[in-house]
């Protein structure tokens, strides 16, 4: 039996007397605390406040994501129909940007078979759903050092949404996800650890699920990181679930420093832990902070 089965057998890391286990769960609390490069606005090089999906776009060209605050001045100098990255013309309708996608699908760009991914499992831009091709798809990107694609994946066999549910290797490929730190490429990871966990569109798979989020989380997915500290809440490991939670509230992720929160008026969390998620918060959603991004806010961009 391999250190990862060991590990995901257990069901927690921190549940478990196995070496590997506690190796895991050392390597799950050690690394990921840093954003990856793909959080960084390729334009004002700030961190991208999270969720990213709210405050940024992807645009299909360059694969990159860019700040909302960006992305409106660049329309007020307008540059309305082109990348502000790249320059390159945006396509506007569905075949020209599936085209985008899959020529850098061609090229092995693993956001963009991430991305490949999520339009065959939600069935866009044309596609018809194909949920088994959007698992190879997600695992081909997990491969090639996707968070997105292992935080998927960790959705998918997690919670057994199509897809047969297995918790456990939900939880693995969360934790995956969350030690490679991702937003994006630990996101491949994470998508994946969703699935397996939920058991969308694949047989359910919780510690497969969980295999994938742990390698999205390591690699600074937020998300991912913050989905197992839900799966240790669940399990009834309230200070794992706060380990996880404090990391990702450290990051700017709202919905962490709430669950503390939650857990501090229940008794289940210390005064200091809270405070030190607040401060953490609160500091590292001032640095994401800049005008232009305020003024976005508030004109809904």
């Amino acid at each position: 039996m391999s250190n990862a089965s060991e590990a995901s057998q257990a069901g927690s890391a921190g549940s478990a007397g196995h070496p590997a286990a506690q190796n895991l769960e050392r390597a799950l609390m050690t690394s990921g605390h840093e954003r990856p490069e793909g959080d960084v606005c390729p334009i004002c090089f700030d961190l991208i406040e999270l969720p990213m999906a709210k405050h940024s776009k992807i645009n299909v060209c360059c694969m990159k994501s860019m700040c909302n605050g960006c992305i409106m001045a660049a329309h007020r100098r307008g540059m309305n129909d082109i990348c502000p990255f790249c320059r390159t013309p945006l396509p506007g309708d569905d075949a020209s940007k599936l085209a985008m996608i899959q020529k850098r699908v061609g090229k092995g760009y693993a956001e963009a078979i991430s991305s490949l991914g999520n339009n065959y499992f939600h069935g866009e831009l044309g596609l018809a759903k194909d949920v088994p091709r959007a698992i190879e798809l997600w695992m081909e990107a997990a491969e090639l050092g996707s968070a997105n694609a292992h935080y998927e994946l960790g959705i998918a066999h997690y919670f057994g949404k199509g897809i047969e549910e297995d918790e456990p290797r939900g939880i693995r490929l969360w934790q995956l996800a969350a030690m490679k730190g991702h937003v994006l490429s630990r996101d491949s990871l994470g998508v994946l650890g969703h699935k397996y966990y939920t058991g969308k569109g694949v047989e359910e798979d919780k510690p497969r699920g969980i295999r994938h989020w742990q390698q999205a989380a390591m690699k600074g997915d937020a998300e991912s990181r913050a989905v197992l500290g839900v799966a240790e809440y669940q399990n009834g490991n309230n200070e794992l679930a706060v380990q996880h939670w404090m990391i990702a509230a450290k990051r700017g992720f709202e919905k962490s420093l709430n669950a503390i929160k939650d857990m501090f008026k229940e008794g289940q969390a210390t005064k200091a832990q809270y405070a030190e998620a607040l401060l953490g918060y609160r500091d590292a959603v001032e640095e994401m902070k800049s005008p232009q991004r305020e003024e976005a806010k508030r004109l809904g961009v």
